[in-house]
């Protein structure tokens, strides 16, 4: 651990993010050691740039050339839907939390400097600063509950109901 970063300090932030990934329908990866490591090197760079971007990945210092990496970064919906994990594995998929699919290498999708701008909801870039028109919207048939992103997520953050009962409701 750092000695710059209280361990209290570490412990709260990861825990939060637990608490703030289960109530909107992600998950944490599991091994608590691993995500206190993740937690600590968000914690350095937010003392660093003054944000939390990824700490698997090399920031500028500039917050609007990082805006994609911070945590959550704008890459985690389309790893977990294709690999399970976002690529520092933070955020697991459900069937790599219940041990139904195992941790594999995320390929890097974040475009080289001077490539950058939105991603859509597969993962690819569109012009600077346009919001993604090309993700769908999910709707719970259960509660109503609407969110725009690649894939329905996999449960609820309002009533919990599981991936199944989403539809889609604009695209």
């Amino acid at each position: 651990m750092n000695d710059s970063i209280p361990r209290d300090k570490v412990e709260a932030l990861r825990a939060k993010l637990d608490r703030e990934a289960e109530a909107s329908g992600y998950h944490l990866n599991p091994d608590v050691s691993f995500t206190m490591d993740l937690a600590e090197g968000l914690l350095v760079n937010e003392e660093r740039f003054g944000y939390r971007s990824c700490p698997c990945r090399l920031a500028t210092g500039d917050p609007e050339s990082d805006l994609d990496i911070v945590c959550p970064c704008d890459y985690r919906d389309p790893d977990l839907t294709e690999y399970g994990a976002c690529y520092c594995a933070l955020y697991v998929s459900r069937e790599v939390l219940d041990g139904k699919k195992e941790l594999t290498p995320v390929p890097e999708r974040r475009p080289p400097e001077g490539e950058r701008g939105r991603p859509s909801s597969t993962g690819d870039r569109t012009s600077p600063g346009r919001v993604g028109s090309d993700v769908p919207v999910w709707r719970c048939r259960v509660c109503g509950y609407l969110c725009a992103r690649g894939e329905a997520p996999e449960d609820c953050p309002i009533c919990k109901a599981s991936k199944e009962r989403f539809e889609k409701f604009w695209e």
